[in-house]
């Protein structure tokens, strides 16, 4: 029979504890492993998160703006920042670029503006920095005369109104006829009392070249820019006869009948001076009042704040047109002036008191080289212009 080895309980005890020490350990050193591996891992990311994130300086309205970012695109870093953008807002790089550390991005706000144009506004967006930067991204073409509210120079701001004045010019003719005058002129081979026209006359005819301004098609204001003389006048000459007519015998006349003639002829000569009956530049008028002593002064329709339209409701002519005291001269009235001629009474002034006149001219030139002048005589004669002989 052989002979069995026996178990005995030292043996089994002795194989459970070394199965139990070598699960420890190998349990431990599992752990430390994954710790590590764990903290490995960990650092890789923070090591890739601090090289994959960059700082790009963003500028708005003025305002540096320092933005750390891991995005690789603008949009992208946009978005996180909520940085929103208008459609009309003007961005230095496009939204779809890429971007790396140290770039600098440029943001221009749009603000709004209303414009008007040729009669017509409208409301905008513009990131231009003056007048006529917005002018320009409108397309809108000026001439030299047109004018644009606020200046071109000005800057733009939220809310600007901004107007574009269209200015038109024309030059328009105005035909002035000149009548001729009369001129006596004594003859000696004709006989006293006899009249003889030597020469015709031939009204003449002066070009006056008007200036008229429109504003956005409506007229505003007009002034005379030139004169032409298309023809020239020719006056009319009359020769009056000074020759005596041969002397006959006197007849001897009672002194009664001399009485009678030289009460005759005084009678006549009152009778004419009652009248007040004169002749001026071959004119013959009776006058209502004379003047004395008249000061007189010019204007002009270019004078600020002159309009065209006189006190009675006429429009002011040169040749025509004087400023009178109604309490002296009675409005639509004709006078002669020496040294001037016929004017008729249609406008008033402030200043114009007492015996003074203020004559019109077209060209405020001609009324300042007027000056002022005292001493005229004035015939006032009444409603009716005289009418040449």
């Amino acid at each position: 029979m052989g002979i069995l080895k026996e178990e005995t309980h030292d043996s089994s005890s002795s194989s459970m504890t070394y199965a139990t020490r070598w699960k420890y350990e190998n349990l431990r050193n599992i752990s430390v492993a994954a710790i590590v591996l764990i903290a490995i891992s960990l650092l890789t990311l923070l090591l890739i998160s601090i090289q994959g994130r960059k700082q790009v300086y963003v500028v708005v309205d003025g305002q540096v703006k320092a933005i750390e970012t891991h995005h690789t695109m603008l949009r992208d870093m946009f978005d996180e920042q909520a940085i929103v953008l208008r459609p009309e807002d003007k961005v230095s790089m496009a939204l779809n670029s890429s971007i790396k550390d140290g770039d600098k991005v440029l943001i221009q706000r749009a603000v709004e503006i209303n414009v008007t144009v040729d009669g017509q506004s409208k409301s905008r967006f513009t990131t231009q920095g003056n007048v006529k930067g917005v002018i320009h991204e409108l397309g809108v073409s000026l001439t030299e005369h047109d004018k644009v509210f606020p200046a071109l120079t000005s800057k733009v701001t939220d809310k600007l109104d901004i107007k574009v004045v269209r200015i038109n010019k024309q030059i328009v003719d105005r035909i002035e006829k000149v009548p001729f005058r009369v001129i006596k002129t004594s003859d000696s081979t004709l006989l006293k009392g006899n009249v003889k026209v030597a020469q015709n006359g031939q009204p003449g005819t002066i070009v006056h070249h008007i200036e008229k301004v429109y504003q956005d098609g409506k007229f505003v204001s007009m002034k005379k820019v030139g004169t032409e003389v298309q023809s020239s006048r020719q006056d009319k000459v009359v020769l009056v006869g000074t020759k005596a007519e041969a002397k006959k015998k006197p007849v001897l006349a009672s002194s009664e009948a001399i009485k009678k003639d030289t009460s005759k002829k005084s009678s006549v000569i009152k009778a004419s001076l009652s009248n007040n009956k004169l002749s001026k530049a071959g004119v013959d008028f009776t006058y209502k009042k004379v003047l004395k002593n008249v000061s007189m002064t010019a204007y002009s329709s270019e004078e600020p704040g002159i309009g065209t339209r006189t006190a009675s409701g006429t429009r002011v002519t040169e040749g025509r047109t004087i400023a009178v005291d109604r309490n002296i001269i009675p409005m639509g009235w004709w006078v002669y002036i020496e040294g001037i001629g016929f004017r008729r009474a249609e406008d008033t002034g402030g200043a114009i008191k007492g015996n003074k006149i203020d004559v019109y001219y077209d060209s405020l030139q001609h009324a300042r080289n007027f000056g002022r002048k005292s001493g005229r005589t004035v015939y006032v004669i009444g409603p009716t212009k005289p009418q040449l002989n």
